[in-house]
């Protein structure tokens, strides 16, 4: 199937956050949701790549590292990445949508090795690949995992999904009269330290000229939505085209 005027191939970013609800770390309900969105874009021809975070379970720079060394706190991290991981797999497949689980981190038990080659032979088959174990190093977030998976399998942007609607100028939640983004070139966002994706992320980003999408992942039908092109949230790139940057 032809996938509509938008982006062939696309790698979606989902923090572990974006898991979890007020009564469990990871939310039937929510998982669903999420599932069922990804399920259609793959039904309309776009190759979907997704990496998920961990930080619902545990996050090597959360307080619950306190006193931790770094690296292990990292690598609990990266596991923490698997379970979330396989829990979306399981619900992308009850959708019926074939999926493949890439782990950086060597569990051939659970799922397979990340190989560049490989996951671009996955998604050609239209199979979803969920790209696990962030790196598989130390040190580096599951932004920068992002960003780095995106540009290994040539994906056409990245789509930041977020509990929010876009990029803001300050807290939305603490502030009333936050402004929102609808561009931001990559520059501006990292002399502003507005919290897109980390320092590493956007410079990865900016280097090779890949788009970021940050948009609400729990409004309806909004990953597919993105995936056609539809103007939602805010996109990072390398020069506005134009419309309100904020100021």
């Amino acid at each position: 199937m032809t996938p509509p005027v938008g982006y062939d191939r696309i790698l979606i970013k989902l923090s572990g956050e974006a898991f979890a609800d007020e009564k469990a770390s990871i939310s039937p309900a929510i998982l669903t949701s999420l599932a069922r969105q990804l399920a259609a874009i793959a039904g309309d021809g776009v190759q979907v790549g997704v990496v998920v975070g961990g930080g619902n379970i545990f996050r090597g720079t959360s307080p619950q590292a306190t006193g931790m060394d770094r690296s292990s706190a990292d690598s609990m991290g990266m596991l923490a990445t698997v379970i979330n991981a396989l829990a979306l797999q399981d619900a992308i497949e009850k959708e019926g949508v074939p999926t493949r689980v890439l782990s950086a981190v060597a569990m051939q038990e659970l799922c397979e090795p990340y190989i560049r080659r490989r996951a671009i032979r996955h998604l050609e088959k239209g199979r979803i690949v969920i790209f696990a174990a962030g790196l598989g190093e130390p040190y580096f977030s599951t932004d920068t995992a992002a960003a780095q998976r995106a540009l290994e399998i040539n994906a056409r942007a990245i789509l930041k999904a977020t509990k929010v609607d876009g990029v803001y100028d300050k807290d939305p939640v603490l502030h009333g009269d936050a402004r929102r983004f609808e561009e931001l070139t990559y520059l501006d966002a990292l002399q502003r330290g507005l919290k897109v994706m980390d320092a590493t992320a956007l410079s990865l980003c900016m280097d090779n000229d890949l788009p970021i999408i940050v948009f609400d992942v729990f409004a309806e039908d909004n990953i597919r939505r993105v995936a056609a092109g539809e103007p939602i949230g805010t996109v990072v790139r390398s020069r506005p085209s134009g419309g309100d940057d904020g100021d």
